[in-house]
């Protein structure tokens, strides 16, 4: 049936439309120690005592480096037509600096290739989050040579499968990596300095750059270079005016941070003024912007919930509801005077509400915002307490229909004429969940961690089926 918010919503997706499903190295590969790999900064976050769930890491995660034959198979089975997935930096370059190891380019020759074999278009995400060690230990991303050795490591991985990749993100979420890892401490390095968060968050910028520049030094011009930002749907809890500061404020630490010099060339001025008692921003050098605002051949979204704010009650000391992780230290420098609160409705076992309302707004947002850019939904998927039965199936119905939803949205913004050419499910596979170890499972298919035994949820059933049709089956279809 059309759409129940808009009964003239076509129900079937364009014939273009790619279907695909997401993951990332540390969160999936295991083999840290294998075929030259050295650690990256989630192999230290995760091995230091107190900063995951039950000290769990990801040294062996769902096994996918040795697996990863029989996870493409499966792919294939459920009708995907797009793997997104993340390059090791440490595997590739294991000090992120100078030759590559030619054992870890070769795993990622293998998997394309096997991709390939399946139809299966594989998109490369250069950086998601996992930074060598060795970078981390010279500074991390607040100093700005890392951002050249992220070009340096960009144009070896462009020039090792840009022949049979078409498709390359340069950053996941840069807002995670400058200001969970730096400010809040939650993800690895766990450091907690708000004015190195703001370096990092330029540096990573730049990173993006440079690196946007490497990749179509030595690529075929046949192929797309595109960024992935976790951007926020930011609402003010009332339109009081301190409540609309409030939200401006966030908004620009969420979203202008990044896509104001990724898309248009400056930083916001409201974000200079907000920060000031922070830093001048000294570090962004002459040029920096120029490098920056590389032309972008798409952009991917991430989405998964909404944030809601207002100005603070200055009486108040009720914990930050933002949804990133419980610390002392907060992810938004300068921004202590804004409340975030929990917005109403159901809710994952991430304790994040269901919306798809916002996806839909995301989405149109950044058709203004960027007109003529196509976009992806490069993530977005649910975590559920997720169990097999006695029959060996897993059940996951809350799954699907918050899959409905969203596709629905998406569905929706294409027909009020958003460009959205593919969406990546996150996740293919229960995986490592950082901080949360192996508590939480994204996956459309089930791993039992004690045997890595792959068994498909009752979601990636009906996700293949929408994938091989077009169209979105019924949520009680499967």
């Amino acid at each position: 049936m059309p759409d129940s918010e808009n009964p003239a919503t076509p129900v079937t997706f364009p014939p273009a439309f790619l279907w695909g499903a997401a993951t990332s190295a540390y969160q999936i590969e295991g083999a840290v120690r294998e075929d030259g790999r050295t650690p990256s900064i989630w192999d230290t976050f995760s091995h230091t005592p107190g900063k995951t769930a039950g000290g769990e890491t990801g040294d062996i995660a769902v096994d996918h480096y040795h697996r990863y034959r029989d996870d493409v198979a499966l792919m294939a089975e459920l009708g995907l037509g797009a793997y997104r997935f993340s390059i090791s930096w440490s595997r590739v370059q294991p000090t992120g600096r100078g030759p590559a190891v030619q054992k870890g380019l070769d795993f990622y020759r293998r998997l394309v290739d096997e991709l390939l074999a399946k139809n299966i278009k594989p998109a490369v995400t250069l950086y998601h989050w996992d930074l060598p060690q060795d970078l981390e230990d010279a500074g991390g991303w607040p100093e700005r040579d890392t951002a050249y050795r992220f070009a340096e490591y960009a144009q070896i991985v462009g020039e090792a499968l840009g022949d049979r990749v078409e498709q390359w993100i340069t950053l996941n979420e840069p807002w995670c990596s400058a200001f969970l890892g730096y400010a809040s401490g939650v993800h690895a390095p766990g450091r907690t300095d708000p004015a190195a968060s703001l370096r990092a968050a330029h540096h990573l910028n730049l990173a993006h750059g440079l690196g946007a520049s490497a990749l179509r030094s030595v690529m075929p011009a046949r192929n797309t270079v595109a960024v992935s930002l976790n951007s926020s749907v930011v609402r003010p809890l009332s339109q009081d005016p301190a409540d609309l500061s409030a939200a401006r404020r966030i908004d620009d630490l969420a979203n202008g941070v990044f896509h104001g010099p990724m898309l248009h060339g400056s930083y916001p001025e409201s974000l200079y003024v907000a920060t000031a008692g922070l830093t001048d921003w000294d570090y962004v050098l002459d040029g920096d912007l120029t490098l920056i605002n590389q032309p972008l051949d798409a952009l991917g979204l991430n989405y998964y919930t909404p944030a809601l704010v207002s100005a603070a009650d200055a009486s108040a000391k009720a914990p930050r509801a933002d949804g990133h992780g419980a610390s002392d230290h907060s992810p938004w420098p300068a921004a202590d005077d804004v409340a975030f609160h929990q917005t109403p409705g159901d809710r994952t076992e991430m304790g994040w509400t269901i919306d798809p309302t916002g996806l839909h707004e995301l989405i149109m947002r950044y058709t203004r915002e960027a007109p003529g850019l196509p976009l992806y939904i490069t993530e977005n998927g649910a975590a559920y307490d997720d169990k097999i039965d006695s029959d060996g199936r897993v059940h996951d119905p809350e799954r699907v229909a918050y899959l409905h939803g969203h596709l629905s949205a998406v569905r929706r913004a294409i027909a009020d004429g958003a460009d959205v050419r593919g969406y990546y499910l996150w996740s293919l596979m229960d995986n490592f969940e950082w901080s949360y170890g192996y508590g939480k499972r994204f996956g459309a298919v089930y791993v039992d961690y004690a045997t890595l035994e792959r068994t498909p949820k009752t979601s990636a059933h009906w996700y293949g089926r929408a994938a091989r049709t077009g169209a979105l089956p019924e949520v009680e279809a499967v």
